[in-house]
């Protein structure tokens, strides 16, 4: 191995580095003690990020048309909505009343709460209003005489009749009723982003908690709920960490039948975690509710390194040999191909920061930092602390044990290098792709269930969620669509005709449930000016007339001065093809209809911000793919020197790229924020195996051995680690399969198939390109 290893352009610095490194082991072992203590200082303060704009593409039209109108639109997609029923019977009586006019009182008080904007039975800005013979007659709904009464709840009742607010904020059936209230993003005693886990966990203890008895159900939903239960249930990731060191440490001391081995390459891997951890906090970063899964793909990626090494560590225990040579040797044989992995897996990672939503930057550097301390955690640290210990003879035997052994598996795998064998392979693969591209054409982008597709259809937010759409006419799937105009010009006749027209074409969508908007509130008002008759019920010509009737016009679909008119569309879910055929509509009138004078300009709402979310990364899926495929071929092109090596190390990759999709399509995972950085994780993570059995095969070839013999012998030392790690990986994250978080459920599933197959390729379709690719002449 030392011969061959000076034989390699590549390594003829490696000396000087290891002098560097061995040299000064002591010295960089205490530097690795306080790095450590001063970064778990500082990982102990990260803290959540559960920052609404990072969660969506503020660079996208629609958002950035959004926050010019911030003011005026009040909630951008965050309103609360609690809703508060009674076990049996229905809201009219006066325990019932009281709990709601509380828990009212209750959110007004709360920090956050667009107070201005609250709608209750409770609040003076829920009205009624009809036409009699003296005009208009109206009051709160719950006015001024209500005393719980029989008499106040037949009031009451008509009141709601009149008001127009059932299936809005009282239920269809009577059986339970709403306490809304939008959000600000800023906190406005502080300025900071609203801190949603905090005022999701406020809710929980100041209201479901302090209300709901065994007379009262409360049910809670919006955006900031959404994010709390998300990071409720990721509070569960301390199980799956504990879950995934036991049954890695069993693995390992499985693996190397020696505690030591075993001790090391856990405990160099955690040090990685808690420097990425400290650095990120350092940085200015917070762990978000998708980069708090990076942690264990840091400490999986370190457990592949660090086996890598160990293996390497007692392949070269020769001839009682020290734990110094036998680490050095280990260490000069495996720094270049394993700098080589980790800085394609950073640079695969970083691809994420060009995708325009901060969560999936955000993840990007947290993935990226965790890759770069591995290199000094597991590349240096590592076989310094082993040049002070010795493997046991029994361990060294095991790791060292060769082709004589005559294993089975291995020789059944080794005939991936010989013709018969590749030629199989190869043509099993070829079916696969086209397989594989065939069903990825049905993959599609965003949602493709109802409800928060981040949890599980049977979570608490959920089944809230799915009540509120089955006995409400409005629905948690608001599209608002921004009609601008000139100053004071909103209720110029044409605008509104043109308004009335979008409207209707809107409300005739199929997905839309209803459409709000101000020419619907002039017709009714007009309507009512002239005793309700029916033939009143249009946008009048009559200037004057339609001026009138915005002095009725409810706040949220004018502004102050008369420039934007919202029209608010209720959809019936916010499924990809859903919001694809409604932002078609929008898109198709405004481009007909846009003039100077008026523009309709998408969207806002909770289902404008998830269409801008999905188209962005719609545009970014495939520029990902095909940069993280094109640094990662740059880096192993610039390692190896050789085009061969780029398409027998990627192909295999790219082939489970291509699985992993009709996958996705198979399993109804639809690509969004959550399931987008898997692809690049998967290329990440996966290029270790091939570039470390392909640096292991061309060292054999160039020891002199046919590629057959070089394979074989590269499956009994690096490959039994390669074997070994794959699985280990993959073990690790399928536990995420049992997360109460869908998405970390899906993510866990699409890696744990990515890691098995990435492995699988490696160890055979990589020879068998390989038996293809590789000339005589390249061997030598």
């Amino acid at each position: 191995m030392n011969e061959s290893a000076r034989r390699q352009p590549q390594d003829g610095a490696v000396p000087v580095l290891e002098q560097l490194v061995f040299g000064q082991r002591a010295l960089l072992l205490v530097g690795f003690f306080l790095c450590t203590l001063f970064l778990g200082w500082h990982a102990t303060r990260l803290q959540p990020d559960a920052s609404f704009e990072k969660m969506i593409p503020m660079e996208h039209p629609y958002i950035q048309a959004m926050m010019r109108h911030i003011a005026d639109l009040g909630a951008a997609g965050t309103t609360i909505a609690i809703v508060v029923e009674p076990v049996t019977g229905d809201i009219f009586n006066a325990e019932y009343m009281e709990v709601v006019r509380l828990v009212t009182d209750e959110l007004f008080y709360l920090p956050g709460v667009d107070r201005n904007r609250m709608r209750s039975m409770w609040t003076p800005n829920v009205r009624w209003t009809e036409v009699t013979e003296q005009g208009f007659e109206g009051d709160k709904v719950i006015d001024a005489r209500y005393d719980g009464s029989a008499q106040a709840m037949e009031r009451l009742r008509a009141n709601l009749l009149r008001s127009g607010e059932l299936g809005r904020l009282v239920a269809t059936d009577y059986r339970s009723s709403i306490v809304e209230a939008p959000l600000f993003d800023r906190d406005p005693r502080t300025g900071e982003a609203m801190d949603y886990a905090a005022f999701s966990a406020q809710l929980e203890t100041d209201i479901r908690q302090k209300y709901q008895s065994d007379t009262v159900r409360i049910r809670i939903v919006g955006f900031a709920k959404m994010v709390g239960d998300l990071l409720d249930g990721i509070r569960y990731i301390v199980l799956f960490a504990a879950i995934t060191l036991v049954v890695t440490a069993a693995l390992l001391f499985l693996y190397s039948r020696s505690a030591v081995a075993t001790l090391v390459i856990l405990g160099c891997s955690l040090i990685a975690v808690v420097w990425q951890l400290g650095l990120l906090q350092l940085l200015g970063f917070g762990l978000n509710a998708y980069s708090i899964l990076v942690p264990f793909l840091v400490f999986a990626i370190g457990v592949s390194h660090g086996v890598q090494m160990i293996n390497a560590v007692a392949v070269n225990s020769v001839n009682d040999a020290s734990a110094m040579q036998s680490s050095r040797l280990a260490f000069r044989g495996l720094y270049v191909p394993g700098m080589t992995a980790l800085v394609s897996d950073a640079a695969g990672f970083i691809t994420m920061l060009l995708i325009p939503i901060a969560v999936i930057r955000d993840l990007g550097v947290a993935a990226s930092v965790g890759v770069a301390v591995i290199i000094l955690t597991n590349l240096v640290l590592l076989p310094i602390i082993m040049s002070w210990l010795k493997l046991g003879a029994g361990s060294v035997s095991r790791l060292r044990a060769g082709p004589e052994q005559q294993r089975p598996h291995w020789e059944i795998l080794s005939q991936a290098a010989q013709r018969r064998g590749a030629k199989l392979l190869l043509g099993l693969a070829l079916g696969l792709a086209v397989l594989g591209l065939y069903q990825s054409q049905y993959l599609q982008i965003g949602d493709l269930d109802a409800g928060a597709p981040e949890l599980r259809p049977d979570s608490r937010y959920n089944l809230d969620s799915n009540y509120v759409n089955e006995h409400y006419s409005t629905s948690s799937d608001v599209l608002v669509v921004m009609v601008e105009t000139e100053a004071e010009q909103c209720a110029e006749y044409d605008n509104m005709a043109l308004i009335e027209e979008f409207s209707w074409a809107l409300e005739n969508v199929p997905g839309v449930e209803s459409v709000m908007a101000s020419s619907r509130v002039s017709r009714m008002v007009l309507s009512g000016y002239n005793e309700g008759s029916l033939k009143w019920s249009t946008v009048t010509r009559n200037q004057a007339a339609l001026n009138s009737t915005f002095n009725r016009m409810p706040e949220q679909l004018m502004n102050a001065d008369c420039s934007l008119s919202p029209v608010v569309a209720f959809l019936a879910d916010h499924k990809a093809a859903t919001l694809e055929r409604v932002l078609a509509q929008v898109e198709d009138f405004a481009l007909s209809n846009n003039t100077d004078s008026i523009r309709f300009v998408p969207a806002s709402g909770s289902a404008g911000i998830e269409a801008a979310t999905n188209q962005e990364i719609e545009r970014s899926q495939l520029r990902m793919i095909y940069l993280v495929y094109g640094v990662v071929a740059l880096l192993v092109f610039l390692s190896f020197r050789s085009w061969r090596a780029v398409v027998i190390i990627l192909l295999p990759l790219a082939l489970t790229s291509i699985l992993c999709q009709a996958l996705m399509a198979q399993l109804g995972i639809g690509v969004k924020v959550a399931t987008l950085p898997v692809i690049a994780l998967g290329v990440g993570v996966g290029v270790d195996y091939g570039i470390y059995v392909y640096a292991r095969l061309m060292h054999f070839m160039n020891s002199g051995l046919s590629l057959a013999e070089a394979y074989r012998c590269t499956l009994y030392s690096t490959g039994k680690a390669v074997a070994f790690t794959g699985i280990t990986l993959a073990i690790g994250v399928a536990t995420w399969i049992w997360s109460p978080i869908k998405f970390q459920a899906d993510m866990g599933m699409l890696l744990t198939f990515m890691f098995l197959l990435n492995m699988v390729g490696a160890l055979t379709l990589l020879p068998a390109l390989a038996t293809y690719l590789l000339p005589n002449k390249e061997m030598s």
